[in-house]
């Protein structure tokens, strides 16, 4: 089998949390250049949303956008229902909406811790609870969470948002074992230092950016299409026999 063809989603129907901006977009977008029909997702009508969704429709005409806030208990599976119901099925599953609060562990407020695990934890739980069902009936199955370099090298003032990280990659490996026979590969994705609108602010401050970039062995900030190669991989038939696997696309930072 060529290649091209082993990385092609033909055919295939996905969905992308989190998607109208960032890593999710350019994921998104990256499944849509392999002939996939997307959901994109944002928590509202918004114009990013809105030209996410028209730059996709450009690659794959059938894609389609989905809304709803995932820090609500009711909307994760709502989500995975809309999707299905509006490509005709879902194939694959990409968790990529996230919330990070940066504050000193002392004060983060309950309401902060909860919504950060309902977004980034039970969330992602709910929607794969949702999604499997079908996936099982077909035998075949994507389901890929987005976690973060935090689950190696947790931030002092991010103590929520990395140990909601480490407890998705947990059940991924988890979950790996339990839907393998059911022909369900669930990976999980760990970007380091991606140049996104949640970064950007903090690294303007070129000597802390100085600093970060001294830990990273490749000395530079990743792109958010840098998660795109590694994504497809996981998606598609190249990856038939990867699951359970937590890949860092990190320039090295993880390393000791």
């Amino acid at each position: 089998m060529s290649v091209t063809k082993t990385f092609s989603l033909e055919g295939r129907t996905a969905l992308v949390t989190g998607s109208s901006r960032g890593i999710g977009r350019a994921i998104a977008l990256g499944l849509a250049g392999c002939g996939a029909a997307v959901a994109v997702h944002g928590v509202r009508p918004a114009r990013a949303l809105e030209e996410t969704l028209a730059t996709v429709r450009k690659s794959s005409p059938r894609s389609v956008a989905v809304t709803g806030d995932l820090g609500l208990p009711d909307v994760p599976a709502r989500i995975v229902a809309d999707a299905t119901a509006a490509l005709g099925g879902l194939d694959i599953l990409i968790a990529n909406a996230s919330v990070q609060i940066r504050k000193p562990w002392a004060e983060v407020t309950p309401a902060e811790a909860e919504q950060q695990m309902q977004v980034n934890f039970h969330a992602t739980l709910r929607m794969i609870q949702a999604a499997v069902p079908a996936m099982r009936a077909k035998k075949w199955g994507r389901i890929l969470t987005i976690g973060s370099i935090q689950q190696q090298r947790p931030h002092p003032d991010m103590i929520v948002y990395a140990a909601s990280k480490s407890a998705q990659e947990n059940l991924v490996r988890n979950l790996a074992k339990q839907l393998g026979p059911d022909g369900i590969t669930v990976n999980n994705l760990a970007p380091g230092v991606i140049l996104t609108d949640r970064n950007t602010a903090v690294l303007a401050d070129e000597s802390y950016a100085e600093r970060v970039r001294g830990v990273i062995p490749l000395r530079c900030f990743g792109e958010s299409d840098d998660c795109v190669g590694a994504a497809l991989l996981f998606c598609s038939d190249a990856g038939r026999y990867i699951t359970g696997v937590d890949l860092l696309v990190d320039g090295g930072m993880s390393l000791p």
